[in-house]
């Protein structure tokens, strides 16, 4: 597995792609209200809707409920977009979202604010690479994180979120199934534990989760002992195993809703908090502190391709058909076939 990609190279290109990105992204700040305003007309002119991620900046979310689009997690995102009928989808996000939507939805126009958007896991993962992974084990299903791109989709037999990973994994053992999984190791392996899959596992990280520390979390909750431990399974297992709580976006917020607590110790990205302080106002959220190494601590609570997301390069978008989704037809009709399934899969009850 080292041979075929190590974490030094991943850092080195991690590191090359968020320099190019920010290179890129020099734009002068214009009035957000101005700004918001162009938006709202362009969407209506064009029948576009926004569909924005958790994880996206307060301003882009809130913009996303005013004109009728949705925030959510990139299953619910992919779902959202594929049942709309708009001829244009804004996908405020990372790129792996834009590419899920154009496969899903090919008729349509799918633009978004920045390509220079990706994914620590997506690139992590390379199709030649994982294509010669797979090969060394052709008795096993490939099952891939949604966070990947449309080439690794396409070499794949089943596609998850971590919504519904777990049941998904849960069904393939019932089947006798023996699985490949990619590109989260930390995801896979939260996996493995709970459904006792055999399982070999890609060896990817998220920038962002795999930074959260067991220690300052616990340090933490020293001062705040009320308060409950909310972890994203793409984080360390230290880290999954002193949580209440372990899910999806969606479901560590509906996690805030229901539970007692009134304070939140929360290990996923910070812009969660936007819609778990809009459901629950009186309640608490505080970080879950990390190591700060990861991208010179730009990962720290907050994904650095996430924030590249802004007002200006939404409007820019829809103004001028920048940041449009293109994907060659065989590999979408190749990757569709794994995203059909998991939005057709029903847990068996």
């Amino acid at each position: 597995m080292s041979e075929l990609f190590n974490k030094a190279a991943l850092r080195d290109t991690v590191q090359k792609y968020l320099s190019e990105a920010e290179k890129s992204l020099e734009i002068k700040s214009i009035d957000n209200e101005e700004i918001r305003t162009e938006i709202k007309f362009l969407l209506k002119q064009k029948n576009a809707v926004l569909v924005a991620h958790y994880y996206t900046e307060d301003a882009i979310q809130e913009l996303a409920e005013e004109t009728g689009g949705v925030i959510a997690d990139s299953l619910e995102m992919a779902r959202f977009g594929a049942n709309h009928d708009a001829d244009t989808l804004v996908v405020a996000g990372v790129k792996f979202m834009g590419e899920t939507a154009k496969i899903l939805s090919p008729e349509k126009t799918i633009l978004m604010p920045t390509l220079e958007a990706t994914c620590s896991l997506d690139i992590g993962c390379p199709i030649d690479e994982f294509s010669a992974f797979c090969d060394q084990y052709p008795e096993r299903k490939v099952v891939v994180y949604a966070n990947t791109s449309a080439a690794v989709k396409a070499r794949a037999d089943w596609v998850v979120t971590s919504s519904i990973a777990l049941d998904v994994v849960e069904h393939l053992v019932e089947q006798g199934e023996k699985i490949i999984w990619a590109p989260d190791q930390h995801l896979g392996g939260y996996i493995q534990r709970e459904t006792g899959a055999d399982m070999i596992l890609w060896d990817g990280a998220c920038i962002v989760h795999e930074e959260f520390k067991a220690k300052g979390i616990l340090d933490l909750k020293t001062v705040y002992p009320n308060a409950a431990i909310l972890v994203h399974p793409e984080s360390p297992e230290s880290v999954v195993e002193i949580a209440d709580v372990v899910g999806s976006t969606s479901q560590l917020l509906n996690a805030t809703k229901n539970m007692p607590n009134e304070t939140f110790i929360v290990a996923t990205d910070r812009g969660i908090f936007y819609k778990m302080k809009q459901a629950s106002p009186k309640k608490r959220f505080i970080e879950a502190p990390t190591a700060g190494s990861g991208a010179s601590c730009r990962s720290c609570a907050h994904c650095p391709w996430m924030a590249l997301n802004s007002l200006e390069m939404l409007r820019n978008s829809l103004r001028d058909g920048s940041g449009e989704i293109h994907i060659p037809e065989e590999t979408r009709l190749k990757a569709l076939i794994p995203l059909q399934r998991m939005l057709n899969f029903k847990k068996n009850n």
